[in-house]
């Protein structure tokens, strides 16, 4: 089963970013798995561990907590590798974003995203897995590369978008409104980026059908060999981690990885786990992240992740993690 990565261009770019700062590249990759063998070692992708180790060691290392806000600046159509040369090949911003929704786990494996379009509206739903990383470095990440990615794409070097982050205003907030526009807002319950649907329409000049598709049959090739092996625990999470608040019942989950209910149940046996374990393990990730980074009450947080009412919700919190959501809120 291929392992979780990331595109090597954003190591290197986050390598030469922190260099730029004095910091030796030693001590940058100390801890990884090309810390003997160097960056030339490093081919298309590198693993989530080593990438996550590299922010950590990066942060460490400058102090920045601007950080992932500055990386994610520097991503550009090339750092994405074959799919920003996809993109460029759309003759619209709408066919980017129908191939961004295919193919954005080529971007970022703990990344889920969610479009729609309400009204005269555009938006787009931000879900993040857990990782040892700080919350507002890969959320910083996300929003930095999507922006600069579309102003470059666009030729709209001012364009700027509703951004709503799910926590308080950091202490570099100043640096959010300087460089993603002053229409940021912190302590939402979703992460979204909202911008007019009318921008969808916005032609791009290096249209070209013929390369489109050779670049789109890349694209499926590469994400295949990442996903085509994933057990149906990882396909489970993914798809109940993507669908937050709805949460589908087992033969619901099973239909949508075209398996038999039968079938999904005897493959999770076999991985020594079940639909209730899992579907509690993402209710708890959720639940998680409205305590330490919302205000809302605890009755909205139980509707949130499936409760009818908070003593329930309480108690089976109590049970998935041993703390009391009072305790998490608190911590």
């Amino acid at each position: 089963m291929a392992s979780p990565s990331t595109p090597a261009p954003y190591a290197l770019i986050l390598i030469d970013m922190v260099e730029r700062e004095g910091c030796a590249r030693a001590d940058l990759l100390r801890g990884t798995s090309f810390a003997h063998s160097g960056v030339a070692s490093m081919g298309a992708r590198v693993s989530d561990t080593d990438f996550r180790q590299l922010v950590t060691n990066a942060l460490e290392l400058t102090g920045d907590p601007a950080l992932g806000l500055r990386l994610g600046l520097n991503l550009n159509l090339s750092a994405h590798a074959v799919l920003g040369q996809a993109f460029m090949t759309c003759p619209d911003l709408e066919q980017v974003m129908d191939l961004f929704m295919k193919y954005y786990h080529l971007l970022a494996s703990g990344l889920h995203l969610e479009f729609e379009t309400v009204d005269e509206d555009f938006i787009v739903r931000i879900f993040t897995t857990p990782a040892d990383a700080p919350e507002e470095f890969g959320y910083e990440l996300i929003y930095g590369a999507l922006i600069n990615t579309l102003r470059g794409m666009l030729d709209l070097p001012d364009l700027c978008m509703r951004m709503e982050l799910p926590y308080s205003a950091p202490a570099h907030a100043q640096l959010y409104y300087d460089v993603l526009g002053e229409d940021v807002h912190f302590d939402t319950v979703q992460a979204r980026v909202v911008f007019p649907r009318e921008l969808l329409g916005t032609p791009l000049p290096s249209s070209n059908p013929v390369l489109r598709e050779l670049y789109e049959s890349e694209c499926a090739r590469l994400l295949a060999d990442l996903e085509g092996e994933d057990s149906v625990a990882e396909q489970t999470l993914r798809l109940l981690r993507k669908l937050e608040g709805q949460y589908p019942q087992m033969p619901q989950i099973a239909q949508m990885l075209n398996l038999s209910s039968r079938t999904y149940r005897r493959r999770l046996d076999e991985e020594g786990l079940s639909f209730q374990r899992l579907l509690d393990q993402v209710r708890s990730e959720h639940a998680t992240r409205y305590l330490q980074n919302t205000r809302l009450p605890l009755s909205t947080i139980a509707y949130l992740v499936g409760f009818s009412d908070a003593s329930n919700f309480r108690r089976a919190y109590i049970k998935w993690t041993g703390r009391s959501p009072r305790e998490v809120r608190r911590g």
